[in-house]
């Protein structure tokens, strides 16, 4: 090949390398530009998602009516005042509802927690007849609305003479179908070969579900725990219908009597409901790591 030909040939493979620079520029610009573009939606939506909150505390903490004065709505309180939260605490039995709320949802955490984690063991590496048939009829039930059981529920604990008290909010909640599917797959994603060296050891079900398996599902356990704890902390319809003793009300509850006096106080409203909310956004907040690795390991997008 002559020299010539050569030098053509350089000269025609040479600018795609002179351009590998500017592509490379383009492609940072395309990714910065990406970038920025994701971070403002990030922003307004998280502004959207916690103006309501903000709202709260602006009205919780402002002057007995100042927020909704004739001159405009006050995004901002003129000053901070916990005269709202002394009214709620003075005229209700808030302190004896936020109990109630804690000790019903303790019970209903832990005895739906341990239900679904050992029932959600037993879906995933426990094969017995009818497994796949009852898994079905378990996540069955999610399309039951609760507003269609709760009839039966009632007459239930009526049966067990137990209605009006703690245990008739305890037990109907000791068991949740998604729970339950998601501690199976999540016990899915642990490798089988550790269960299989734990019973070349000798190790049976419930040695190894107590020493190889929990071990390893801490974020499981934080999910189940979060999402149970706040559906019991901010259930409002059965814990309603079950309860009669005021005594016994719970935070929800106790909301919807204070909004039922005959002129309701929206400043108090909004002091109580954060009293209710505030518990739930801390624990949130301790434990977000676990409850997304939790989802990510189960296999939920």
């Amino acid at each position: 090949m002559s020299s010539s030909t050569l030098t053509q040939i350089g000269a025609v493979a040479e600018p795609p390398a002179a351009d590998a620079p500017r592509r490379r520029r383009r492609s940072r610009e395309s990714s910065r530009l990406g970038l920025t573009v994701r971070i403002v939606l990030a922003v307004i939506a998280s502004a959207l998602i916690f103006f309501p909150l903000y709202w709260m505390l602006v009205i919780a903490f402002s002057p007995s009516g100042e927020v909704f004065r004739p001159g405009g709505v006050q995004l901002w309180p003129s000053r901070i005042s916990t005269e709202n939260f002394a009214t709620v605490f003075a005229r209700f039995p808030v302190a004896d509802w936020f109990v109630n709320s804690v000790v019903i949802g303790a019970f209903v955490t832990a005895l739906t927690v341990t239900v679904n984690l050992l029932a959600g063991y037993a879906f995933a590496r426990i094969r017995f007849a009818g497994r796949g048939i009852l898994f079905i009829l378990a996540l069955a039930t999610m399309m039951i609305p609760v507003q269609a059981i709760m009839v039966a529920q009632f007459r239930l604990v009526t049966g067990l003479q137990i209605a009006g008290t703690y245990w008739s909010v305890i037990l109907p909640g000791a068991a949740a179908a998604f729970g339950l599917f998601l501690a199976r797959q999540f016990f899915l994603s642990i490798p089988q070969e550790l269960i299989e060296a734990a019973r070349m050891d000798g190790a049976g079900h419930l040695r190894t579900f107590v020493q190889i398996v929990l071990p390893l599902s801490k974020p499981l356990i934080a999910v189940l725990t979060l999402l149970t704890l706040l559906g019991s902390w901010n259930d409002f319809a059965w814990p309603l219908i079950a309860l009669k003793d005021p005594s016994l009300f719970t935070l929800p509850i106790g909301l919807l009597y204070l909004k039922g006096q005959s002129t309701p106080d929206y400043s108090a409203s909004m002091a109580l409901a954060l009293v209710s909310v505030i518990p739930m956004v801390i624990l949130f907040l301790a434990f977000q790591r676990y409850f997304v690795q939790g989802f990510a390991r189960s296999g939920i997008r």
